[in-house]
């Protein structure tokens, strides 16, 4: 029998599942609506089943050598930076140092839409070196401390919180810091790291989330991740390795001796990491049981991280040559990255699938690839800065930090315990606009979309396995721009620049299910309630839900009426 009819008798014609990528690795299965599935008894509840691949095209060999992500870097930052007087557009990105360089331009990405990269040609074995170990000074003054981790929305209350509220309810403080080094190619620097932590040392876990300050100046994954993150006890360490002129513009006298060159983030990033890991009488951490530390970023900051697992992650080490940093996640990002030698855990998002850049890579021994139903690009459910909404179509509120927290919790538990994850099913794909809804149409989504607009495979969760809404992909900027936007949007309307535009376009949007299809799913309120609960325990108990937010999604639950 033919693979094809094989399919069709076991599956149906139902839509195709990605490109070909030649494994058939174990998977999530798809979970039934409720349309076929009324009774929970009756639904699947095994999470490793096998994937339904059906061939397409096939991606070429991934080249030994690790492949660029310079490419995503600059497709990725679609957020404006801080703001700076007198300057337009975007600041520049960091860049690599001189070390390891040569895995930058390796190959190109591959992306989802059948691109090929580019084998690239055998490398020279890599020349490992201890990296230098910088100066660290607390940082106290002069004048305010500029801080990014940007406000949360209160749904609620209908009010932004300040980041000082946030560290007060989860007891955690931030402290910042100045790093003094040089770069492998001999240019002084001095940047600034910011470290958010439990008060309480005890309560430190041993793990360390450590990434890229975002252009935009937010540590978006510690802030998408941060309920978990602060229950658990997990430090977030922020790394400028970006120009510091927009902290300059802010507070002049503080920040205005900072210098970081250009090109010089990959030694920043090896540097601060190898602090936190030594026992120089500099380290922030010293006395600490620091156990791991992973690397990660969002969007643009993914991209500074893949720069640096594409060279100074296999250059540049500790004293006894083991790695600097145990894992890696990018996040929100286009796009293959390479097999290292440490685990690495890749988050893409809808917004990267629909517009063709997400990835076809296979699962392997040291990498998994994660893409949760619904995820947007960006978590507008808590980010102030989309607060009053600026968006054409009403802004998505799934919990993006609950999902992306799971494969934090993932990886931590990989470089930590030993444990590898388990394989996930990717989303469903059928590449036609035509059999969606007028607006899913017009947008060309390329997603396989069940009877009330949720994307087909993918990690699920109650948002979509149990929905009384749909999640949609791009949002776009109201026409025409709302006239009291968010603090972080109005600093940036400056020059000609349109935030609205670019922060809706990173987001995804909702639309809400009539009273008739949630009749249809529903005997009542409490009947969607219960079975919220029910799909929430099944998930945890399947390692794809955390028990740090189950009160959330049951108390969103409940307030469900129709």
């Amino acid at each position: 029998m033919s693979r094809e009819k094989s399919r069709k008798r076991e599956h149906g014609d139902g839509p195709l599942f990605r490109s070909e990528i030649g494994l058939g690795f174990t998977g999530i299965k798809e979970y039934k609506s409720f349309s076929n599935h009324q009774d929970l008894g009756h639904r699947e509840k095994d999470m490793t089943v096998k994937n339904r691949l059906i061939p397409i095209t096939t991606v070429g060999a991934f080249a030994a050598v690790v492949v660029a992500m310079a490419v995503g870097t600059m497709t990725m930052a679609g957020q404006l930076p801080i703001p700076v007087p007198g300057q337009q557009g975007q600041q520049g990105q960091g860049g690599q140092g001189a070390r390891g360089a040569g895995g930058a331009a390796a190959g190109a990405q591959g992306g989802r839409g059948g691109q090929r990269g580019a084998p690239a040609a055998p490398a020279e074995p890599v020349k490992q070196v201890a990296a230098p170990i910088p100066t660290a000074v607390e940082v106290m003054g002069p004048g305010a401390f500029y801080e990014t981790f940007m406000d949360n929305h209160d749904d609620d209350k209908n009010i932004q919180i300040p980041a000082k509220d946030t560290y007060a309810k989860f007891n955690y403080e931030a402290r910042e810091y100045f790093i003094s080094g040089m770069t492998s190619n001999g240019m002084p620097y001095k940047t600034r790291i910011v470290i958010r932590k439990p008060k309480d040392n005890m309560k430190f876990n041993g793990m360390i989330l450590a990434e890229s300050m975002h252009t935009s100046g937010n540590p978006w994954v510690f802030h998408f991740t941060q309920v978990y993150a602060m229950t658990s006890g997990v430090i977030g360490l922020e790394i400028l390795t970006t120009t510091p002129a927009g902290l300059a513009a802010a507070n002049a006298e503080r920040y205005k001796d900072l210098v970081v060159p250009g090109g010089a983030s990959n030694d920043i990033i090896a540097q601060v990491g190898a602090l936190m890991k030594s026992d120089h009488r500099d380290n922030p951490l010293a006395g600490l049981p620091v156990r791991r530390m992973i690397l990660t970023g969002s969007s643009q900051s993914a991209g500074t991280a893949t720069t640096y697992m594409s060279g100074a992650h296999t250059s540049q080490r500790l004293a006894d040559m083991k790695p600097i940093y145990d894992g890696f996640m990018p996040t929100s990002n286009n796009g293959q990255v390479g097999v290292l030698d440490v685990p690495t855990i890749v988050v893409p998002t809808m917004r990267e699938t629909n517009t063709g850049a997400g990835t076809t890579q296979k699962d392997n021994d040291k990498i998994r690839i994660y893409e949760f139903a619904g995820m947007a690009h960006i978590d507008s459910r808590v980010a102030g800065g989309y607060y009053p909404d600026p968006c054409k179509y009403p802004i998505s509120r799934y919990p993006l930090g609950a999902e992306m927290a799971i494969a934090l919790d993932k990886l931590f538990t990989w470089v930590d315990k030993g444990v590898a994850p388990p394989h996930a099913d990717r989303f469903y794909i059928d590449f036609n606009p035509d059999n969606k809804p007028k607006l899913d149409s017009d947008k060309g989504s390329m997603f396989a979309l069940d009877e009330y607009g949720n994307v087909k495979g993918g990690i699920r969760n109650t948002y979509v396995d149990v929905p009384v809404k749909s999640f949609h992909v791009p949002n776009e900027g109201a026409e025409p721009r709302i006239p009291n936007p968010s603090s972080f949007i109005l600093a940036r309307r400056t020059a000609g620049q349109d935030p609205d535009a670019q922060l809706c376009g990173l987001a995804n949007y909702e639309i809400a299910l009539t009273r008739e299809q949630l009749r249809k799913l529903y005997k009542d309120p409490k009947d969607y309630q219960k079975r919220v609960a029910a799909r929430y325990d099944e998930l945890a108990k399947a390692g794809w839900a955390l028990p740090a937010y189950r009160s959330m999604v049951l108390a969103e639950a409940a307030k469900v009426t129709f």
